[in-house]
């Protein structure tokens, strides 16, 4: 078995600058968010593990509540692995501890990865059908609608920030018309560009692989998927990098900071010295205590 370390070290995507937007192809499709189906699934570790949708059995997440009387915060967490297959939210299980400590629930998260069903715009659709879902279990589990936060890592990143930015797709792109609209949104060490991460072939094409092509042939897609893309998200945003990250530069959430700010974003963004790729993800890490109090101001 993989140690927790070496498993982290496969779960990384990134892109090294950020390039402009490319024009191309057919956005690939609605994608339409799958219908949710009934109760939970089965126990995981006292975890209640739910499905989302019913085409795929990674359509699922792991939910976790604090002790005491919602209506409870939710904080959903996206993991990251190059988008591809071989990852899933264990992840994310230390950071899902963490927030049920602070006093909110925890909506840990898995989609279909490229190589098992995901790619364009399957991927993010079922993200969308994951947060969505939470309207079909607030009532039972007790849960604040309102106060809903996506945080991502990686790969995740940029999963997370394209949830948040979901409200102001096109009508008849995939994921639009969000049922459950995040009211803060965290990207840990995220990939904000596509079209770089294609331009790069950054992990041997994972990019393409996620969207089917690269950005000069597909750039519509790109234009729909990639965060730096669909700014302004009119969400408090938070992002946080390592200064010592060689897997996704800094410059990226540096980049993508200055972008959203200029559009009127509420951004905040800390990029620390001597702290790598990886570290974000550690619950015991002073990034990740900077995060949880970051949400919780956001989530009061």
């Amino acid at each position: 078995m993989l140690s927790r370390r070496a498993a982290l070290g496969l779960a990384a995507a990134g892109a090294a600058w950020v390039v402009a937007g490319c024009g191309g192809d057919d956005d690939g499709g609605t994608g339409s968010v799958p219908t949710p189906p009934g109760p939970p699934d089965d126990e995981e570790d006292g975890v209640t593990v739910i499905a989302y949708g019913d085409e795929h059995e990674l359509q699922r997440g792991a939910l976790s509540r604090p002790d005491g009387a919602g209506p409870h915060p939710v904080v959903v967490l996206v993991h990251g692995g190059f988008w591809r297959a071989g990852y899933d939210r264990a992840l994310m299980d230390g950071l899902a501890a963490s927030v049920v400590d602070a006093g909110w629930a925890a909506w840990n998260v898995d989609y279909r990865p490229v190589g098992d069903g995901g790619g364009w715009p399957t991927t993010f659709t079922d993200v969308a059908a994951a947060v969505d879902h939470l309207d079909a279990l607030a009532a039972e589990h007790d849960l604040d609608l309102d106060r809903v936060a996506v945080v991502g890592h990686s790969a995740g990143g940029t999963l997370a920030l394209w949830s948040a930015a979901r409200a102001g797709l096109p009508a008849d792109a995939p994921g639009a018309g969000p049922v459950v609209v995040p009211a803060a949104v965290v990207s840990q060490a995220g990939v904000t560009n596509l079209a770089a991460g294609s331009l790069e072939q950054l992990g041997g094409g994972a990019v393409d692989d996620l969207m089917g092509g690269s950005a000069t042939t597909h750039g519509s897609r790109y234009g729909l998927a990639s965060p730096i893309e669909r700014l302004p998200l009119d969400r408090p945003t938070y992002l946080v990098h390592g200064r010592d990250d060689e897997i996704v530069p800094p410059v990226l959430s540096e980049t993508y900071r200055d972008r959203a700010v200029d559009a009127g974003d509420d951004v905040t963004a800390r990029i620390l010295d001597d702290v790598d790729h990886f570290a974000v993800i550690d619950p015991e890490h002073e990034s990740w205590q900077g995060v949880v109090e970051w949400l919780g101001e956001h989530l009061a």
